[in-house]
């Protein structure tokens, strides 16, 4: 569905044929500006929306990334979409690599340098940031998790004119010096996303490809998460995807989430 008319390289009606037989996109709410994808795919949820039901947004007012910063990105330019999905809380560890995975699977199609991942879910061209991915989640009981997925991907605007961001974000456009329809990368995006998790509903494991496409392992990295800091060599990932860093005493750190900065 298509609540409002709106950017002519965005084509929802399409958008919703071509992914009628996908559970992730069949069903499309599209809106001009609206506080939070996040939030109002939350509140679909509640309401009963099925799974895989699609949030898009031209703006955003109250847009956030991971850790609540803003994510800078100009009206009808960009993707900034949540998915609503109802795993089995023993497969919700899957969803970041699902998600991750399709949109540096659909950056690789578009541009020429291999994309890759710093962990946990930046998607990065040329060393720099193009994607982010947050996800949020409420267990229900053992095998009932509504999570909603919300991926931002810099499409069409031009990072260098925002001097926030300009050394350390990318976009297509940046990468190709060419244009792109919305509409394609998302059906794209959208299309790796529901095959990545029909292979998790399969109990398929994601993680080897997801970990071969990480440029954090081997590094020396600073991981900050809510409560402290940790230095150490980025060594590996487990099955669920946290981080294992090897500290200076010889032990060894297992995080579950954080913010990875590399030194080298």
């Amino acid at each position: 569905m298509s609540d409002v008319p709106l950017y002519t390289d965005l084509d929802i009606p399409a958008l919703e044929s071509a992914l009628a037989e996908r559970l992730i996109g069949r069903r499309i709410h599209h809106y001009d500006k609206i506080g939070s994808t996040m939030d109002e795919a939350r509140r679909l949820a509640l309401a009963g929306a099925s799974e895989g039901t699609v949030v898009i947004a031209e703006e955003q007012t109250a847009g956030r990334g991971r850790f609540n910063r803003a994510w800078v990105s100009p009206r009808g330019e960009n993707l900034s979409f949540s998915v609503i999905l109802t795993p089995p809380a023993s497969q919700l560890p899957y969803m970041n690599m699902a998600a991750t995975l399709a949109v540096a699977r659909t950056i690789a199609d578009c541009v020429s340098a291999q994309p890759t991942i710093k962990w946990p879910n930046d998607v990065r061209a040329g060393g720099l940031k193009i994607s982010g991915i947050l996800i949020e989640s409420a267990i229900e009981s053992e095998d009932a998790v509504c999570a909603v997925i919300g991926v931002g991907v810099n499409v069409n605007f031009d990072p260098s004119l925002y001097p926030e961001i300009a050394d350390i974000s990318t976009s297509l456009y940046r990468e190709t010096g060419r244009r792109h329809s919305r509409t394609s990368v998302l059906r794209a995006l959208l299309e790796y996303f529901d095959d990545s998790y029909a292979a998790v509903r399969a109990d398929k494991s994601l993680t080897a490809d997801w970990s071969a496409m990480l440029d954090t392992l081997g590094l020396t990295v600073h991981l900050r998460s809510q409560h402290d800091t940790i230095e150490g060599i980025a060594e590996s990932v487990d099955e669920q995807g946290n981080l294992l860093v090897r500290q200076r005493d010889g032990s060894l750190y297992t995080a579950a989430a954080g913010e990875v900065t590399s030194q080298s």
